[in-house]
């Protein structure tokens, strides 16, 4: 009976060596497989997705602050989708200062840096920055909608590359000019990045409306270049552009520009108006209730019409009515009216 063979014998012992195909200057043995002849090309490495070289190595810092809450975490990781050349970090401290990001992007080797900031645990702010020398620009985050959140039908391949479709008022004031060119720097993926895809299949608009810049993401369709939205959206309210990294002197100050706190205090101002509006009418009303009433003369013709009453005389009652009996029982109280009834009787015979 032939033994079996163990698993790792052949490489305990010699390994078996891969036959190698004959080249066209060599001769095919006699007495050689030539039907089983592999091919050169069986053993070719396929070549890279991009051929060309990554040359702008633009890489963005994606982190935030303490104290954020859901929402903006669910943002802050759909953008590190999106965003193929993004990097990530830890929360700072609320007691470390800004210029301190300036290090962390140097540790990370990041040039861009996208920071988010929460204040009272209901107010969200985004830097936008050029690490280390600047410039930069805060902005306060308005309606906020995320992937998770929105029902929407658009879709795109991961890491791809998107298209920027900008306002045409980008190009008409220096300031917007400036976040231009910053939100292409840092939103645009670099071409032939290592993480990235090479397709265009989606697009990130940014348009000016009420002094507010608008994102959005869409996708394209191939069939007939028609955009559907995929998320997530919010809106930017420019507050100042710095000449430097996280500060330095101001370049441009939003004049329409008005803080959460003002807003807040400005709705509690109507509210409490609103009230003291209120109360007001009402102590008008009750002034004009007590105040004296016009007598109006009386009309002679109004007593034509009423009819006295009758009068009725007055009965004197001297004798003291009779106390009825206080029967709970009912069977008693019928016996009793019963034995009333029959002494009439016999008196009246």
């Amino acid at each position: 009976m032939a033994a079996k063979r163990k698993r790792g014998a052949l490489a305990a012992g010699k390994a078996k060596r891969a036959r190698r195909a004959p080249s066209a200057g060599e001769a095919v043995p006699e007495g050689g497989p030539r039907e089983r002849s592999v091919p050169p090309q069986e053993y070719s490495i396929p070549p890279p997705v991009s051929q060309g070289k990554w040359k702008n190595k633009e890489r963005v810092l994606i982190f935030s602050s303490r104290g954020i809450n859901f929402r903006t975490r669910h943002l802050m990781q759909d953008l590190r989708t999106l965003m193929p050349h993004s990097k990530a970090d830890t929360k700072m401290d609320r007691k470390d200062q800004l210029f301190v990001i300036n290090e962390v992007c140097e540790m990370k080797n990041c040039n861009k840096c996208i920071f988010f900031e929460a204040k009272k645990k209901q107010d969200l702010y985004m830097w936008l920055s050029n690490t280390p020398q600047g410039p930069s620009a805060k902005f306060l985050v308005q309606n906020v909608h995320t992937l998770a959140e929105l029902k929407m039908t658009g879709n795109c391949l991961r890491g791809s590359r998107p298209l920027l479709s900008f306002d045409p008022i980008f190009d008409r004031e220096p300031h917007y000019a400036l976040l231009k060119e910053l939100f292409i720097q840092i939103f645009s993926t670099p071409q032939y990045h290592p993480k990235s895809q090479p397709f265009v299949d989606h697009v990130f608009t940014f348009t000016v409306t009420d002094e507010r810049i608008w994102f959005r993401n869409y996708q394209i369709i191939e069939e007939d270049a028609s955009l559907v939205e995929i998320g997530p959206r919010f809106v930017l309210n420019l507050i100042k552009i710095f000449q430097g990294s996280f500060g330095g002197p101001t370049l441009y100050e939003n004049p329409h520009y008005q803080s959460p706190n003002m807003h807040r205090r400005l709705v509690r101002l109507s509210v409490a108006a609103k009230f003291r509006e209120k109360q007001q009418v009402k102590e008008v009303q009750k002034i004009k209730k007590k105040g004296t009433k016009v007598l109006v003369e009386e009309d002679p013709t109004e007593v034509v019409f009423e009819t006295p009453a009758e009068e009725k005389p007055v009965e004197i009652q001297l004798v003291k009515p009779e106390s009825k009996p206080i029967v709970k029982d009912k069977k008693k109280l019928r016996k009793i009216q019963r034995k009333k009834q029959k002494k009439l009787f016999r008196t009246e015979g």
